[in-house]
């Protein structure tokens, strides 16, 4: 099967203006700004800025190889009698190409590989030299706006994309896949681990499930929610009641408090402040909830 398909034209836009059977009262289309009016100086001047051209160290063997940026305009090189491949993302799917030339250029496409390898390719070939057009991609993913000039002799072979933006996000999504798997605490003995801590006040939606401490440190464990909304600091209180900031770490939806701490208060909020009391409860005593 011939993987390439001629895009048919745009139907043309017929201007009323002088035509003896369109209605009356009809207005006349407007003038089309010059060349060198400030609006065209600008469009030249984004678009040349925009512009990346492929340079020896661009190229990986004979395939171009771009940095994904939105906006950007990516110049690519034909030539008559050669077909120029334009490699999608493996995994991407391809929506649909538009060309501001489908007279003069044979536009089609076509796939290789299988499963999340398979690949989408847009086969470029010009009828002739010194022609120039546009291109723009679209995808599941993203969009892209290929600039396409023909020339009699060189030609690129292909052009491809590397995305930093998706490799930075898979490195924090694989930090934070870590950081989730991490244990609490190093050293952590379990046996000397003691729960006896009342959590009272305000059933706010990031209130505690549980406090416990090991002798040493004092955990506070948030529900799995905490991690999407605010997160309220943490005030040890003294034995007259006075409330003072405390150290503490985040891992996680722990907070990790390198002391024992007898009375603490999680406050959030200012008009109506929600206070969540977290107390060390003695063995015989029992701490009301409420």
């Amino acid at each position: 099967m011939n993987p390439f398909v001629l895009l048919s034209p745009l139907p043309a836009l017929v201007l009323a203006l002088g035509n003896p059977d369109a209605p009356g009262d009809v207005a006349p289309a407007p003038r089309p700004p010059e060349f060198g009016s400030r609006p065209q100086r600008a469009i030249g001047t984004a678009n040349a800025q925009a512009t990346v051209e492929p340079t020896v160290p661009t190229f990986v063997n004979a395939i171009a190889v771009f940095a994904y940026a939105d906006g950007v305009l990516y110049h690519a090189y034909a030539a008559p009698g050669r077909v120029t491949d334009i490699i999608l993302q493996p995994g991407e799917m391809l929506g649909s190409v538009a060309s501001g030339d489908t007279a003069r250029w044979i536009i089609g496409d076509t796939t290789s590989g299988s499963g999340a390898e398979k690949r989408a390719h847009i086969l470029v070939k010009p009828f002739n030299a010194g022609l120039t057009t546009n291109l723009v991609i679209t995808t599941d993913r993203r969009a892209y706006h290929v600039l396409l000039t023909s020339s009699a002799t060189n030609a690129m072979a292909a052009l491809s994309w590397s995305y930093p933006a998706d490799e930075m996000l898979a490195i924090k999504r694989a930090e934070d896949a870590r950081t989730a798997a991490a244990p609490v605490a190093a050293g952590l003995d379990v046996d000397a681990l003691r729960f006896n801590y009342a959590i009272t006040g305000d059933r706010a939606p990031w209130r505690p499930v549980r406090a416990f401490d090991d002798g040493r440190q004092t955990f506070i464990e948030f529900p799995a929610t905490l991690a999407t909304g605010e997160a309220p600091p943490l005030f040890a209180l003294g034995s007259n009641g006075e409330a003072e900031l405390v150290n503490y770490r985040v891992r996680g939806r722990f907070y990790v408090v390198d002391r024992l701490i007898d009375a603490a208060e999680l406050r959030l909020g200012t008009k109506k402040q929600l206070v969540v009391r977290i107390t060390r409860v003695e063995a015989g005593r029992k701490e009301g909830k409420r």
